[in-house]
């Protein structure tokens, strides 16, 4: 029915698009919905005519985003009506409206069915539409049958049998355990020789589906998927309608030429030479046009033919033809295809000898490199580590130094670890290796791994010829005004060990060698200083004569550490100090350190973990979103009025250093237990005779009895205003003025993942980049706040405030006002736990830029997590204790819900994340998880935390904690901490948003054009979208 047919429907469509806000807008949907639903209560005086009226409101309401609970029956009756426009309407609007679970479409399964083996045409389409949108598990037990049927009918008409095809097919993904394709492969062939191209498209989507499960079963289908190639290649009895842009139908070559790549060979020779015909005329007939269309068609076609010429393992000379092909695409001026070049060259790598002809491009790919797009920079960086070999690594390394300065921030540590595994792997001599590690560590010194500089500390000590360069190469960077941090580390190791092979070279006696080393002591962390202080006992070892000056300079160095808070460092200046009073001894005691034993690089290691490159990755990647994705179903769809969930973060396995630890216990009179972050009082369980009584039972899904009292936690994070770890945003809004001025990336995001990582970037904007590195030792943490001007302008007015929960002690040290342009600055923070709790200390940070005043309150990734320590505990020591914590509230235990269904690994990769260590054996449950982890702070000093983790296989979204230690407050703390890790939280979405705590003075707006002003898109109008369906 046209949509000037329903008056009313076109009037409450006007006026929603005439209100001025969206107050005015709910307002008048609210009135529509309470008028719909008293009408709907008087059902019986209804006309069809209205209730159709009725159910498209109901639709448009739902478009516009607003809750429809109601009136789902009155659309599933009208599928059953005799009219089409009737059943158009229940048909649209229930699958729009019911998720596959709802109750309601049991009543509709045999309407559905009636209409599939009936012979409307037009109802057979409507209702393949609704079982291909819905796909629930009843419509494919009941109703696949019937589609195969449908689908194998020579009596139906080519658009039922696409329809049924893709309707099959959905079924098919999403119920591949009840849809059932035995004996298929004799089918699958002749709907192969199905001469129209619609039918052919959908029936191939099918087939790639069937073949990547089971190819096997399909080695009759190959000829046939071969004849469908030689058929368009030739572009033989193709219809019109199908062809792209002069591109035989583009869509079906590249289903078949996938469906080809499930196959592991083709053993047949014509066949085989038939296949390669064919790809050979797409290999030279495609070239790149102005067309835009056009190339995207061509382009889609060639590649597919690419992977499939890789995956055949074809001639050299094809190979070649290939490379020749994408060695043009990647000199084009059109980025996409550039860029499609570049990956496609990359994934050709993995062929053998094909490495040899695309070095030939090597200054093309070089030159992308320099490429305004990102995306172009790193697949050139892909493709240049992929080729890279002994004879052109030294060619390649330099390029990559060489543009390591001018790269962007997000390369550079990408940048830097490939260049540094080339260099080792493919390293002319030692002392070159050494000059480009130095080289890198000079320019990306903030990139740079431990990994790297520890490698090059080891060739330098196990190759005697390599030291006195090395050492030489070490005293020329130390030399420099501005040395990081790496470098000094590096230079100080070296020079100590080594430095007095210098000795007889001008400016390299041991008191100069001290002096330049010590001038870099003011601007190094804690974790540098030990170093610092060995290279010191060093340089007074190798001294002769001794230097009484130099002498007594070290010895206050080593009086001035013996009482420094860090155990490391005051260890060893005590121990230093103590031996360098034994004279000659010392010789003896601080003698070189020995050659070290000959291992793999961990550099290498983790290259050769890594084989599949990230083109490759993205490929398969791409591969499986093309197998879960169909043109005529919507995939995913969630229930009618439900919030979809947020996505799972994978988290991989985080290896965790072991500490020793002192057991503390306490005991306490009340009991208690823990219900979804509110305490409850529970009667106490008697202790069993079993030693694992209480946690080898059955799992209990029922929660823990009890009257609900407030949390204290709860109640004091909600007077300070701090928002707790796990909500979505990671910073704290400080108004509710909207602001211009928005941050780089998902500050959210950025916060969690610090939370599990110890050093990235907090925050970014246009102007500023802050950034975090911090170390963790026992119950006190250092951070470094990295703040780097990205201007050409100083940042003027920097001011930092540290906000501090109760239980952390947090020094900030002094922050300059001004940062220069183009400059980094470093802010030391100590932090000290005093005692457990989830709440975080909050950064309230302002510059100013220009006129902008910028002010931004980001809370600081010292979470509870932080102060633990995994800890291996075998069955013997573990047993006692969990026995000896007998109850609340030492021992609390909560069944929740709402959980991320996680498979047991992930979530045991998730725990690891946390510090906490799993330890398997303990329960015979293979469901279960049970982890040990010690807690430190200054109030509990080092405490034990037991924690158990059942599961249910047949309901992910839901497990039982149980967390035991010895204070009370620690048991509650991690409780909690671990819920936030697992159940689901919504994540803050991307963009700008009202609670940006951005604060810049406001600049005028661009106003709109007045047609954008006053019409909305139809494009993205419900009302619109609304009336093309009717």
């Amino acid at each position: 029915m046209a949509m000037h047919g329903m008056r009313g429907l076109s009037v409450f469509i006007s006026d929603i698009r005439n209100c001025s806000n969206k107050e005015q807008e709910r307002l008048r949907v609210d009135k529509e919905l309470g008028n719909i639903r008293t009408r709907f209560k008087n059902e019986k005086g209804l006309t069809p005519y209205e209730k159709k009226k009725y159910v498209w409101k109901m639709l448009y309401v739902h478009m516009l985003g607003y809750d429809v609970d109601f009136g789902h029956m009155e659309a599933v009756s009208l599928i059953s009506a005799p009219k089409y426009p009737e059943k158009q309407v229940g048909y649209i609007v229930t699958s729009c409206l019911l998720n596959e679970n709802h109750d309601f479409l049991r009543l509709a399964i045999n309407t559905v069915r009636n209409d599939i083996i009936g012979r409307n045409e037009t109802f057979q389409c409507l209702a393949l539409t609704m079982v291909g949108n819905i796909g629930g598990r009843e419509f494919a037990e009941s109703l696949a049958p019937d589609v195969q049927k449908l689908l194998l009918s020579s009596s139906c008409r080519p658009l039922v049998r696409k329809k049924a095809a893709l309707c099959l097919l959905r079924l098919y993904r999403k119920n591949p355990d009840v849809v059932n394709v035995d004996g298929w492969a004799d089918r699958m062939a002749q709907l192969l020789d199905e001469r129209d191209l619609g039918v052919l498209t959908s029936s191939m989507s099918l087939f790639v589906a069937l073949v990547s499960n089971n190819h096997e079963a399909y080695w009759t289908c190959l000829p046939k998927c071969v004849k469908i190639l030689e058929r368009l290649a030739r572009n033989q009895d193709v219809p019109q309608e199908y062809t792209y842009y002069g591109i035989p139908s583009p869509w079906l070559q590249v289903k078949t030429m996938r469906a080809l790549q499930y196959f592991p060979t083709i053993e047949d020779p014509n066949t085989r030479r038939v296949l390669f015909e064919v790809l050979q005329r797409i290999l030279m007939g495609t070239d790149v046009v102005k067309n835009v269309n056009k190339n995207n068609a061509s382009h889609a076609v060639l590649f597919e033919a690419l992977a499939l010429v890789m995956h055949l393992d074809a001639e050299k000379e094809m190979m070649s033809q290939c490379v020749a092909l994408l060695g043009k695409f990647i000199a084009v001026r059109e980025p996409n295809i550039r860029y499609l070049g570049l990956e496609n060259m990359t994934r050709m790598l993995m062929v053998t000898d094909v490495q040899d002809i695309i070095k030939r491009y090597q200054a093309q790919i070089i030159a992308s490199l320099k490429d305004p797009d990102i995306s172009i920079r790193r697949r050139a960086l892909d493709l240049l580590y992929g080729m890279c070999d002994v004879s052109n690594a030294k060619d390649i390394v330099e390029e990559l130094l060489q543009y390591l300065s001018t790269a962007d921030f997000a390369m550079r540590e990408e940048l830097s670890l490939k260049a540094a595994i080339l260099a080792e792997k493919f390293a002319p001599d030692l002392s070159w290796y050494v000059n480009v590690i130095l080289q890198l560590i000079d320019k990306a010194g903030d990139f740079i791994s431990d990994d790297i500089w520890f490698r090059v500390v080891q060739f330098v000590t196990n190759n005697e010829d390599l030291q006195p360069y090395a050492a030489a190469k070490a005293r020329e960077y130390l030399d420099k005004p501005a040395v990081h941090e790496t470098m000094v580390k590096v230079s100080a190791y070296i020079l100590g060990e080594f430095g007095h092979l210098l000795a007889r070279r001008p400016g390299c006696s041991p008191k100069e060698i001290f002096n330049v080393i010590h001038e870099k002591h003011p601007t190094v962390s804690t974790s540098t200083i030990p170093i610092l202080l060995s290279a010191y006992a060093k340089i007074l070892m190798h001294t002769h004569p001794p230097d009484p000056e130099l002498r007594n300079q070290i010895w206050a160095i080593f009086n001035k550490y013996e009482s420094c808070i860090d155990v490391e460092i005051q260890q060893r200046a005590a121990e230093y100090f103590a031996m360098s009073r034994k004279g000659d001894a010392l010789m003896d005691i601080l003698a070189e350190m020995p050659k070290f034993p000959e291992r793999q690089s961990a550099l290498i290691k983790k290259a050769e973990d890594a084989e599949i490159d990230a083109a490759e990755q993205s490929a398969i990647k791409l591969r499986a979103q093309q197998q879960m994705s169909n043109a005529l179903v919507v995939t995913n769809q969630s229930p009618a009025n439900e919030t979809p969930p947020p996505p799972v973060n994978q988290l991989g396995l985080v290896k965790m250093p072991s500490i020793s630890s002192n057991l503390d216990h306490s005991s306490a009179d009340q009991t208690l237990s823990v219900a979804n972050g509110t305490l409850t009082t529970v009667d106490p369980q008697p202790p069993s005779a079993d030693l694992l009584a209480d946690i080898l039972g059955p799992l209990a899904i029922e929660g823990p009895p009890g009257a609900a009292v407030q949390s204290e936690h709860n109640v004091v994070s909600e007077m300070e205003g701090v928002p707790n770890v796990a909500d979505g945003a990671a910073i704290v809004p400080v108004g509710e003025e909207t602001n211009s001025l928005q941050p780089i990336g998902n500050i959210a995001e950025r916060f969690h993942a610090l939370c599990l990582k110890d050093s990235g970037v907090l925050y970014e904007d246009p102007y500023i980049q802050i950034g975090i590195k911090a170390e963790w030792r026992a119950h006190h943490g250092r951070l470094v706040l990295f703040l780097g001007n990205k201007n050409t302008s100083p940042l003027v007015s920097v001011q930092a405030l540290i906000l501090p929960p109760a239980h952390l002690k947090v020094e900030l040290s002094l922050v300059p006002e001004t940062i220069p342009p183009r400059a980094q600055v470093q802010c030391p923070l100590e932090v000290v736990n005093l005692r457990p709790s989830r709440d975080v200390a909050v950064l309230d940070f302002s510059y100013k830029f220009g006129t902008n005043m910028v002010n931004v309150k980001l809370r600081l990734p010292a979470v509870l997590n932080k102060f633990l320590q995994p800890i291996p505990v075998s069955a013997e020591e573990f047993f006692p204790q969990w026995r000896s914590l007998s109850g609340p509230p030492l021992k609390l235990q909560e069944v929740v819900r709402g959980v991320r269904p996680l498979p047991l690994l992930e979530m045991a990769n998730q725990l690891n994340c946390c510090r906490l260590m799993i330890c398997p054996g303990l329960d015979p449950n293979p469901n279960n998880l049970v982890a040990s982890t010690t807690f430190y702070s200054e109030s509990t000093r080092a405490m034990l935390c037991l924690v158990r983790i059942e599961t249910d296989p047949a309901d992910r979204t839901q497990l039982r904690v149980t967390i035991a230690s010895g204070d009370p407050t620690l048991t509650f703390e991690l409780k909690e901490f671990i819920k936030e890790q697992l159940i689901d939280i919504p994540v803050a979405p991307h963009g700008p948003g009202p609670a940006t705590p951005l604060t810049p003075a406001p600049t005028p707006a661009a106003a709109p054009p007045a047609s954008l002003a006053v019409q909305p898109t139809a494009a993205n109008d419900p009302g619109a979208l609304l009336a093309g369906l009717l």
